[in-house]
């Protein structure tokens, strides 16, 4: 869908283009000539014969054959427009600036829809309506400012809102990002931002293609071709993050169960980015730090050096790092750590942070750089805080950080806070291909985001052990919509080889005594029928004794829409819990974490989104925030991750051929000295 004549068109007509720069289609003008485009360029406006030096034709009928048309009239002008264009012009690619089409009105839905259809015949592409259009280092076909500085190795980004992409540019801009290329598509009528993503991946280049990718996304269309693209990406040495917006109001919707009352499109959302390998941010600062981020040598390791001359920020730093999981090693134990304070002003701590004093110089920081490179080996990435009191130039240490950092194996993280009292230091600095992240903790929010997003994950099954013609057996064989009955699950569970404890439904009482009698008390007696049983008191655990079992079925019994009970024995350990929903386009969202009140107060959950392998599931468990449970904490027995691992992978694979399945839980699955086993579990299906 995406050509050549997008990308680099040999010529360009601006349908509405004008002498007046504040209106979209003059000031796209001015932006390519700015640009220095090097096709030819035509202009169309039945109002003038000259447009900024252009030639300018009074209809689109008059312009020679062109590769690319902008379009930057009124709706209720487009279609024909665009229909001479396509069929007599022989253009193949469009940018709409136009604006009141499918956002607007069913009438403009209808024409909005026309006009795909026009350009779809003509074998063209089509970015927008209603975008701020794109740029690349070939044509600046935006009418926005600003234009950032071009850089083959820049970043690429993409976004659904013009506006977003304007603001994104002016942080980015201000931190040092350079760009490859900005595309705006817009409502995405067409180009939709899973086709510019496999159109990068599709002709990626590693010798001259950008390795950064910063999206900002209001709707994932094709989750599978998105997912498919941006993992390929990564894999060929690609850094992605993203923002997807738009995922909170889908939380208000009633659910039946305790996954479907948590899992919404947001955790699709979070699911498929930790499947693909994307970083997922939540602000443009956000984003554009971990594009910033992105540029740098690669961290290796979580261990930061802070090299200061201030302690405040320092210890900021400190803590934010803490928090997201890295380290600030103390090297006051290291050997070389004396030599190094010895090369320092008295007074100056190498404990790390290492401050070398507000009264530091160039000579100061080059050293403790020095240090931190090659004599502390334990350390990964060095982060520099350097500003100005205002009382002293810093060129010449801001000249000694543009040469470690060129120099230097082991990334550097410049934080230089002093954008005012060294706005110009800081500014030639930038201008060198440097990044300045001038706040501490939103570097440190960044690449801990960075480190903590695992690498893009397998999109296959592990099918050992699933029955995968019996699943689908049980699914057929079921006749109507709901909570299938329990010895349905207990088939299911049996095919996809999740075992679960021995149980038997009757609502005959000597049935369920001889049963209680053979397992050996203390058991455990739930009614049959109503979804939340525990609510209405459905629930009886430790029962020890026949007559005990006796009072507890006929209350059960009793209880609304009861039909019958469940027995089964009273096992001892630690809850766990697997949930599913299936979401509309993503497939299924599989839940795990800690089960009690871990999952029903804390919402302590991690989300993946099917098929899952067992990589992928640890990754998942090791991201609780309890996750310290399972590796005993307190001097309790640890759980066992794999055997948890394996169970999740198992489920991930049974729903992938059981698409009728649109809620389950497993709650609690219970983590025994024998074993994991599922104690409780109800499967909605709609059939």
């Amino acid at each position: 869908m995406i050509n050549r004549e997008l990308i680099n068109p040999q010529s360009i007509v601006v349908v509405g283009g004008s002498n007046n720069t504040s209106k979209p289609g003059g000031n796209c003008i001015r932006n390519l000539l700015q640009g220095e485009y090097k096709g030819k360029l035509y202009a169309v406006n039945p109002k003038e014969t000259e447009v900024q030096g252009l030639k300018c034709f009074r209809h689109v009928s008059d312009i020679p054959s062109t590769d690319l048309a902008i379009i930057s009239i009124p709706a209720a002008l487009c279609l024909e427009t665009i229909k001479i264009l396509a069929r007599e012009k022989g253009v193949k690619a469009f940018i709409m600036f136009t604006a009141g089409f499918s956002e607007t009105t069913d009438e403009g839905k209808v024409l909005e829809q026309q006009i795909v259809e026009v350009i779809n015949e003509a074998g063209a592409c089509l970015i927008g309506p209603n975008c701020i259009g794109m740029l690349n280092r070939y044509h600046h076909s935006l009418f926005t400012l600003p234009i950032p500085v071009m850089d083959p190795f820049g970043v690429d980004m993409i976004s659904s809102s013009g506006g977003t992409a304007i603001f994104l540019m002016e942080s980015s801009i201000h931190m040092g990002l350079r760009f490859n290329s900005v595309w705006s598509f817009g409502h995405g009528a067409q180009v939709t931002v899973e086709d510019i993503v496999e159109y990068m991946d599709m002709h990626f280049n590693p010798a001259t293609d950008s390795r950064i990718k910063l999206l900002y996304i209001e709707s994932i269309k094709d989750p599978d071709k998105l997912l498919e693209h941006t993992s390929s990406l990564i894999h060929k040495g690609c850094k992605i993050a993203a923002i997807k917006s738009g995922t909170s109001e889908s939380g208000l919707r009633a659910a039946s169960s305790h996954t479907g009352a948590m899992a919404n499109p947001d955790l699709a959302v979070e699911a498929l980015f930790r499947k693909a390998g994307i970083v997922r941010c939540y602000s443009r600062e956000e984003l554009a730090t971990v594009g910033a981020v992105f540029t740098q040598k690669e961290l290796k390791g979580r261990n930061i050096a802070i090299v200061t001359h201030a302690g405040g920020p320092a210890v900021i730093l400190t803590d934010a790092l803490a928090k997201g999981g890295m380290s600030v090693p103390p090297l006051s134990d290291v050997p070389q750590a004396e030599h190094l304070k010895q090369q320092l002003l008295p007074g100056s701590s190498v404990s790390n942070p290492i401050d070398i004093l507000g009264t530091g110089g160039p000579e100061h920081l080059a050293t403790a750089i020095d240090y931190c490179e090659n004599k502390f080996k334990d350390i990964d990435g060095i982060a520099v805080i350097f500003g100005s009191p205002g009382l002293t130039r810093v060129y010449e240490a801001y000249d000694v950080l543009d040469q470690k950092m060129r120099t230097c194996k082991k990334p550097i993280f410049p934080i230089l806070p002093s954008v005012s009292t060294a706005w110009d230091e800081t500014n030639v600095f930038i201008k060198k291909g440097h990044v300045n992240f001038s706040d501490e903790v939103g570097l440190a929010t960044a690449l801990t985001k960075m480190l903590n997003t695992p690498q893009p994950m397998a999109n296959n099954m592990e099918l050992k052990g699933v029955n995968i013609p019996a699943v689908r057996k049980i699914i057929d064989s079921i006749p109507e919509s709901g909570y299938i009955a329990p010895h349905l699950v207990q088939k299911l569970f049996k095919a996809g080889n999740i075992p679960m404890v021995e149980d038997l439904v009757s609502d005959e009482w000597p049935k369920l005594r001889d049963f209680a009698e053979k397992t050996g008390y203390p058991v455990v007696a739930k009614v049959v029928g109503p979804v939340h049983k525990s609510d209405i008191g459905g629930v009886a655990l430790n029962v020890r004794s026949q007559k005990h079992l006796e009072i507890e079925f006929e209350r059960l019994m009793g209880l609304p829409d009861a039909q019958s009970v469940m027995v089964q024995p009273m096992l001892k350990g630690q809850e766990l819990f697997i949930g599913s929903k299936y979401e509309e386009r993503f497939g299924h969202i599989v839940l795990c974490g800690l089960g009690g009140i871990f999952v029903e107060i804390f919402k302590d959950v991690a989300s993946g989104l099917a098929p899952l392998v067992t990589e992928e599931a640890l990754s998942m468990i090791r991201s609780l925030k309890g996750y310290k449970i399972f590796q005993g904490a307190r001097g309790q027995q640890g759980i066992n991750e794999y055997a948890f691992a394996k169970l999740i992978v198992q489920l991930s694979s049974l729903l992938r051929f059981a698409v009728e399945i649109k809620e389950l839980d497993i709650n609690p699955l219970l983590a025994t000295d024998k074993g994991i086993i599922a104690v409780d579990a109800r499967v909605r299906v709609e059939v």
